[in-house]
């Protein structure tokens, strides 16, 4: 706590005097801390920087943590919005995850939360894994639904290299991720999504309309953000910096009143890609005026590069602006990365 405190002081000016619109209490496990805790993380930022009346203050929660006395704390701080990691509502699922909920208590925990007064609440949902047959997939998303919470944040299982279950998959102990099953389960989450009034405003996001995620939009759009914390990650359009990710050098840094960050600043090419990796996730799209503002003349081969996709129908366009298709969806990382800029 001392060390993060420490760091929104010495990062104060990183923001060059903007409005502080969104504020994100990001995992690790954030619920962890107290409302004493957060309140005087948010004390100093209020106090460091002009933070909006109407600012969406967000905390990422599992759901074990949100017994009824935490949320009664909860709701005393100007936390306003709740992320639920639920994952899954099948036991022998969130086992093999490794997750400490049970099913039951993922679905108790937005219950309470919504009886305690957090209406602003986005659930977490896994797909794409080998424990996940279509059936159980349409039980979660009917959960969700049946719960009426907002906003909904999917994610396809990934295999991150050097972890537990890349192992267990290297020795056979485990079976590998299915694209074909991924690819399906994704297709049925967007039309379920929108049967149900769902807007897909993000590869990853659905919610009803008026609901979205406002941190998350921003960082799509390119606002710039400060992170804070061992591994946090800011951008500020210029530039780009992560804090060292262990925390024993973190602590160390910070105690010698030093920012435990590293810096890059991008070329001209680097902001290019990182604009063509977060608009063509949205519903906004890619605004070719925007890319021309960046770099005089990139619009023109980007459509050039581009075109086999208009061919065939995963690139659309409308005016200066140009979305992915459903089709093109199930492809958004790797047409991103056929766009880039070298």
């Amino acid at each position: 706590m001392r060390a993060l405190l420490k760091e929104i002081s010495l990062q104060k000016n990183y923001l060059d005097g903007e409005t502080v619109e969104t504020i994100y209490f990001g995992g690790g496990t954030p619920s962890l801390l107290s409302g004493d805790e957060l309140n005087l993380i948010l004390a100093e930022i209020t106090g460091l920087h002009s933070v909006a009346a109407n600012a969406e203050i967000t905390l990422e929660a599992n759901p074990d943590d949100l017994e009824g006395a935490k949320l009664k704390r909860l709701r005393q701080t100007d936390i306003n919005r709740l992320s639920i990691g639920i994952q899954s509502f099948f036991d022998d699922d969130l086992l093999w995850m490794n997750r400490a909920h049970k099913a039951a208590e993922a679905e108790s925990s937005v219950k309470r939360a919504q009886d305690m007064g957090f209406e602003n609440i986005t659930a977490d949902l896994i797909y794409g894994y080998p424990l996940l047959t279509d059936v159980k997939w349409k039980h979660n998303l009917d959960k969700i639904f049946q719960l009426d919470v907002p906003h909904v944040s999917t994610y396809s299982m990934t295999v991150e290299p050097r972890t537990a279950l890349a192992s267990f998959i290297q020795k056979k102990k485990q079976p590998a991720m299915d694209d074909r099953q991924s690819a399906e389960q994704f297709i049925w989450l967007m039309e379920a999504m929108q049967a149900q009034g769902f807007e897909h405003y993000e590869i990853s996001n659905f919610c009803k309309p008026g609901q979205y995620s406002r941190h998350n939009s921003n960082y799509w759009k390119g606002v710039s953000y400060l992170g804070i914390g061992p591994s946090a990650h800011s951008y500020n359009g210029e530039s780009r910096q992560w804090n060292v990710a262990n925390n024993a050098k973190y602590l160390q840094a910070l105690e010698k009143a030093e920012t435990p960050a590293e810096l890059e600043l991008l070329t001209e090419n680097d902001r290019l890609n990182e604009y063509i990796m977060t608009s063509l996730r949205t519903v906004w799209g890619l605004d070719l005026n925007r890319l021309n503002a960046i770099a005089a003349g990139s619009a023109i081969q980007l459509l050039a590069a581009a075109q086999r996709y208009f061919d065939n129908g995963w690139i659309e366009q409308k005016d200066q602006i140009i979305y992915l298709s459903r089709a093109g969806k199930l492809y958004a990382d790797n047409i991103a990365a056929e766009l880039f800029f070298s």
